[in-house]
């Protein structure tokens, strides 16, 4: 992607069923779980560069002693900052002390055996320390003790923050974050006190026995259900209670992932499977994904249980995820992502004509090369269809020279963009900024024959166009190809997004700017007007009852004639190519990953009622010169 977008966050959760001695007789070090932990929040690094954190709960801990602990930071080397400051904790122990586990056990932080870590990317705005994960609400009960973190999004914070007013609470902050925090344990309370009341009731049962009772009985399932009766959104939510339980629950609509690995010795939980694969060196069979509505609940005795927390509902996991935002690494997102490559194919053949000799292949670094080398196999089984297609034609009279000619065909990719630096912000004047935002990309030249090749560039998605406008079409010019195409492998990006990727505005969307254009071309102004009235007239409504009405203003276009206006606002001044933008459709896009429908950012069919309320807020934010997110 040439613009990147702020999005999911990345969780990873580790549960040690043994105790601490059993990984430093067998791995040779007590902190088996924070190393684990160490390369599961940094293959997930792609996942959250604006801040990390970790906490760890020790169980069993002596009265008197602290039993969790968390370390936190911002920035984008937040990872090891955090895991440098764990770590400096054991520098100053004799080394007899420090490979003996039942002392770090007693006696050392961060020595337990329940490990939570998180990369943040804000998609609310919300920056700094207070606003990282993970959240700790402290309690001397260490059953009313929790520590969360997740990757999600809240629609309707709103209501849920009433929800906490009409209980008598009084949040602290109005970020979907905390209020989250406060209505777990507000429920986390309620499910203590039950078991208190329940249990207490008997004189003979108190003090650390009717502790442990109230423990052993805790309703975690209960209480995430209770919890979670109203949200609406995307999310992976994840906690350790101070008791010693865990969790990790998914949306009803399975829209953010989460995947998760256990055998006797450890569970671990994180967003991407080949996180889990590569760090527990495992094969993917062995690494299961969390079902829509479901958590996995650990015991503080290591039990483990799948419970369904809220039923299915119209699911629709992110497609953007296999897209764009997961690693490439994993088997199935790279088959997706090859697939998105050769569904281009027919497009982009009748954009250059079907002129394969004369056309050359590229990609704009780095996300869209797998993409690429699905594009480019697809072209040379094409490649073969027409050589066989020629010699057939020739038939038997066919001479040496013209089966050489015809043989040594052959699809012609090559590296043509390299990025080459990264534009500083320290530039003020605009004219000054273009003009370095111009050369962020580097050509290869002398890689296409000037004048006669058309010149095809694969990227994974296009949201703004401000790179292309700016940076990709210009440098691309200097080779000077007959034709410039620039391939989408997703399609049209046009409504904004609620669910966790930075996408709130609809200025923000090359296909509404287009959409808006051509309405004012044409003269249908008016459509703009019924579409704004209309979504004025549910401003106030309940979000079961509003409608996306701005699909209306895409309406009277085809792909095509939006994919043109797009070309045309997006060619720089002065560029000799004719410039040619080619999109991915939804159905193909389907196609290629069945199992991730999510596809509300292109068809505008949110999942949950919150994502209409945002589209229809973000549309009038735009109509009436209101510059704030939409959620």
């Amino acid at each position: 992607m040439t613009e990147a977008l702020k999005h999911e966050c990345g969780i990873a959760m580790i549960r040690l069923l043994k105790p601490l001695e059993y990984y430093q007789k067998k791995y040779g070090t007590w902190q088996y779980g924070l190393n684990k932990l160490y390369l599961l929040m940094e293959k997930q690094h792609n996942r959250g560069q604006e801040g990390a954190g970790l906490a760890v709960v020790k169980l069993e801990s002596k009265p008197g002693s602290e039993f969790i602990f968390r370390e936190r930071a911002t920035g984008s080397g937040a990872i090891s900052e955090i895991f440098a400051n764990v770590y400096k904790n054991f520098e100053q122990e004799p080394a007899e002390r420090l490979h003996d586990s039942l002392y770090a056990k007693e006696s050392l932080p961060f020595a337990g055996e329940l490990f939570l870590g998180h990369l943040r990317y804000s998609t609310t705005g919300k920056e700094g320390i207070s606003y990282v994960h993970p959240f700790l609400r402290r309690n001397n009960w260490k059953s009313r003790n929790i520590a969360l973190a997740g990757n999600f999004n809240m629609t309707n914070v709103d209501e849920l923050f009433n929800d906490l007013l009409n209980q008598g609470q009084h949040p602290r902050d109005y970020a979907d974050t905390f209020v989250l925090l406060e209505t777990l344990g507000h429920y986390l309370d309620r499910e203590v006190q039950y078991q208190f009341d329940k249990y207490g009731k008997d004189s003979d049962i108190k003090g650390q026995e009717l502790n442990n009772i109230i423990e052993k009985n805790l309703d975690v399932p209960f209480m995430l259900n209770s919890a979670s009766k109203k949200w609406d959104g995307g999310f992976v939510i994840s906690g350790l209670i101070g008791c010693g339980d865990a969790f990790a629950f998914r949306d009803p609509w399975g829209i953010r992932p989460a995947f998760y690995y256990y055998d006797d010795e450890i569970v671990v939980v994180a967003s991407e499977r080949p996180v889990i694969q590569t760090t527990m060196n495992l094969d993917a069979e062995a690494i299961h994904e969390l079902e829509p509505g479901q958590a996995i609940v650990i015991k503080k005795d290591g039990t483990l249980s799948f419970p369904q927390i809220q039923e299915k509902r119209d699911v629709a996991p992110c497609s953007f995820e296999r897209i764009y935002f997961s690693r490439g690494s994993d088997a199935d997102i790279y088959k997706e992502r090859k697939e998105l490559g050769k569904l281009l194919i027919p497009n982009i053949l009748d954009t250059v004509d079907n002129d394969l000799e004369n056309t050359v292949f590229s990609f704009i670094p780095n996300t869209a090369e797998v993409a690429f080398f699905g594009m480019t196999e697809g072209l040379s089984d094409c490649l073969n269809d027409i050589k066989l297609e020629k010699i057939k034609k020739c038939g038997s009279s066919i001479s040496e020279d013209e089966l050489q000619h015809i043989l040594s065909m052959k699809v012609r990719s090559e590296k043509v963009a390299i990025k080459d630096i990264k534009l500083r912000t320290f530039i003020a004047q605009d004219g000054q900024r273009d003009d370095l935002a111009a050369h962020v990309y580097d050509v290869t030249y002398n890689s296409i024959i000037p004048y006669k090749d058309n010149l095809v560039v694969i990227d994974d998605s296009i949201v703004r166009g401000t790179t292309l406008k700016q940076s990709i079409i210009k440098i691309l010019d200097r080779l000077h190809p007959k034709k410039i195409v620039i391939a989408s492998s997703s399609p049209q990006i046009r409504y904004p997004d609620c669910y966790g990727i930075d996408m709130s505005r609809m200025t923000e969307f090359a296909a509404f700017r287009a959409a808006i254009e051509l309405l004012q071309e044409k003269g249908l102004q008016d459509i703009i007007s019924r579409v704004h009235r209309k979504s004025a007239e549910q401003r106030h409504k309940p979000k079961e009852q509003i409608v996306n009405y701005v699909k209306e203003i895409y309406a009277p276009f085809t792909d095509e004639q939006i994919s043109q206006k797009i070309a045309e606002m997006l060619t720089p001044e002065g560029t000799q190519a004719e410039v040619k933008l080619v999109f991915q459709s939804i159905e193909n896009l389907h196609k290629a990953c069945p199992n991730h429908k999510g596809d509300w950012y292109f068809s505008g069919n949110y999942p949950t009622p919150g994502g209409n309320r945002m589209v229809n807020t973000a549309f009038l934010n735009y109509i009436e010169g209101i510059g704030l997110r939409s959620y």
